[in-house]
Order: structure tokens, then sequence, then C-alpha cells
């Protein structure tokens, strides 16, 4: 079958790769953007011109080897970045589907152009207004609160990390499914007032106290939650988790999402995330809890677009993120995310246009 005319495609394509292997957080230095020959699509394969991606700080778990398999291998030293981006294709190999001029997401961001197959492309819905929005963390959040926790009208919520590219979209539908009180933790007054004021949190508990770092957490969430909590949605573990669970009430669901103790401690590798639990508490009280995976959970990838698209515009939701311009500016985007700067998602704009947050 005959190659599908596109435009000329550039020459070259530049990335951002992994330039060594970082030494506790990584750095800036640990990064390099780097110029590789542009290759056509082979048949079944297409390629996209990346005009956002987003910067994750569990990123850093890749650049660690897990002691099990993870759905995305290691990266090594002079690998490019990987990620979830948007983008347009602009080429195929073959007659393939997505044509040519699709909007799609895939998981080769950190790049301008990504070759990939067709098949690792999902077409996106137009009906958003902003095509970042796309890289928003809604779906996952909606899979934490109905497939893994069931949340019920009237129940308490905690969102441990309710800051983060999860967290405030987790905090917002919480809410709009009609949530009882929705506590969040974070790290600083600033984000607190933010999630209090614009992300459907009843109360922000701040992760350290004058004990230090996640000190008397426990007592300040209890305080918080007097009446005890039913959903609890974790992106972060260690002392948190255990707090939670000391705080649940007979039957509560725990949707465990991440692991940002664990993958953010500059002391260890980003690969493992242990916490001491009292199981006899967990047994008596039938509190279960669960990781969330969005392959286990189609169904909120595909309720999410319209239900996203539908809050947008009735003012029930709103995409908090942060946008970086640049390719060049992504590597020190990615230390200040891990070093907590953030609200919300940080997405990087390849195109340099400038849109309302």
């Amino acid at each position: 079958m005959s190659s599908v005319p596109a435009p000329a495609l550039p020459a070259t394509s530049r990335e951002v790769r992994l330039a060594r292997s970082p030494r506790g957080l990584p750095r800036p230095e640990d990064f390099e953007v780097a110029t590789r020959p542009m290759v056509a699509p082979a048949a079944g394969e297409v390629v996209v011109r990346n005009h956002y991606f987003v910067i994750s700080p569990a990123l850093r778990s890749l650049f660690a080897t897990p002691a099990f398999r993870t759905p995305l291998d290691p990266l090594r030293s002079g690998q490019p970045l990987v990620g979830t981006a948007v983008g347009e294709v602009v080429a195929a190999g073959d007659a393939t589907t997505p044509a040519p001029g699709t909007l799609v997401s895939h998981h080769l961001g950190w790049r301008e152009y990504a070759v990939l197959p067709a098949g690792f492309c999902t077409p996106l819905d137009p009906a958003l207004p902003d095509e970042a929005a796309h890289l928003s963390q809604g779906a996952l959040a909606h899979a934490a609160l109905t497939g893994v926790a069931g949340l019920r009208p009237g129940e308490t919520v905690f969102v441990a990390g309710g800051a983060g590219a999860v967290g405030s979209m987790t905090g917002q539908l919480a809410r709009l499914l009609g949530a009882g009180r929705v506590i969040g933790s974070t790290g600083s007054t600033d984000k607190a007032r933010v999630m209090t004021e614009r992300l459907g949190y009843d109360e922000a508990v701040l992760r350290e106290g004058p004990g230090g770092p996640d000190g008397d957490f426990g007592k300040r969430l209890r305080e918080a939650a007097p009446d005890g909590i039913d959903v609890v949605v974790d992106l972060v573990g260690g002392a948190q988790l255990r707090a939670a669970t000391e705080t649940a009430n007979p039957g509560a669901r725990i949707a465990l999402v991440g692991a940002l103790a664990g993958q953010l401690d500059a002391q260890g590798d980003g690969a493992s995330a242990p916490v001491t639990l009292d199981t006899f508490r967990l047994v008596v009280q039938r509190v279960s809890l669960r990781g969330v995976s969005g392959l286990d959970h189609p169904e909120s990838y595909t309720a999410w677009p319209a239900l996203f698209a539908a809050g947008l515009a009735e003012g029930r939701l709103t995409f908090p993120h942060e946008r970086i311009t640049g390719m060049e500016a992504a590597p020190r985007a990615l230390q200040e995310a891990m070093a907590g700067r953030y609200v919300g998602a940080v997405v990087v704009d390849l195109r340099g246009a400038s849109a309302p947050k």
C-alpha cells in the first residue's frame, strides 16, 4: 500500500534525554535537549507533532530499577524521557487511522515529533475548549472515586496530596459527585488556600507541623475529620497513608493512586515506598485498600471527556495547571514540580501559544 501524502517533515526533531543517572532527586543538569534525525513512519506508524506534554514528579521512578516489573521500563542514559502528550498526526506510513490532521494523545512526550504505532494513539474529542485540558488527570480521579472507592453521597473524602495534578481534580470531582466533606493534604499555606478557595476542599491539612515533616499529621487529620473518613484517595503513601487508616471509619475504602513519599525521597531511589500499617485495625474495621490503574477502568476514561467538557462549560470544574513555554524549560520545571512548587498539572507548551489557565 502506498504511503499517505503528507506535508514535508523536518530533517530533525528535538527531544529531552536523560544525560546521566541522577544521584538523589534529579536536577536540570541530569538532562539534555538533543537533536535526532527525523525518520519516516513505517507501515502502521504515524508521526505526531506534539503540541503539549505533561511533566509528572512520578517520572523519577523510571530513573531507578525497581525490584518488580512496572508498566514502563526504566530509563537509561541517552534515552528520551516519556510522558503523556497531545498533538496532531502529521504523517502516516499507510492508510492508517488516525489520519493526518487528527488530534491525539499518546505517551511519547518530551519531544517535538513522536513516531509510534498508530494503535498507541488515542483520538481526542474536540469538545474541550483547550487542547491542553486533555492532559488533565480527571479520568484517573474518576476511576479512583467511582471505580475503586465507590463514593456515595454525603461521605467524607480525604485526598493525600490534594494540590497536585491528580489531587487538584479529585477534590473538585468528589464535590461534584456529592461528597459531604472533602479534606486534602498539602505542603504549604498558599496551596491550602487555593485548595479551599478553588478546588472544592472544605479543609486542607498541612503535611508538616511543629514536629517536622509529617509530625503530628495524624492528629491534624483527626481534627479535620472528627467524624472519620469514608473514602481515601492516596497519592502519597508513608505517614499520610498510615494516618488515613487510623482515621478511617468502618467499611472505608482506600484507593492507592500514587506513592510520592517514596518517589520523592531524596535518600531513596524513587522505586519503593514502604510503610507500616496496623493490619489488625484494617481487619476489624473492614477497611479495604486497592491500587488504582487506569487500565482497569476504561469506563472512566470513556465517560470523562463529556463530563469534563460539561463541567468546564458550566463552571463546576476547572483544569488547574501551570503552563511552561518551550522544551528547554522542561528539565527545570521537572525539578520544581518535584519540589512542590506548582498547583495542579505542569504542562509544557511546544507551540509557544498563551492561553488562560
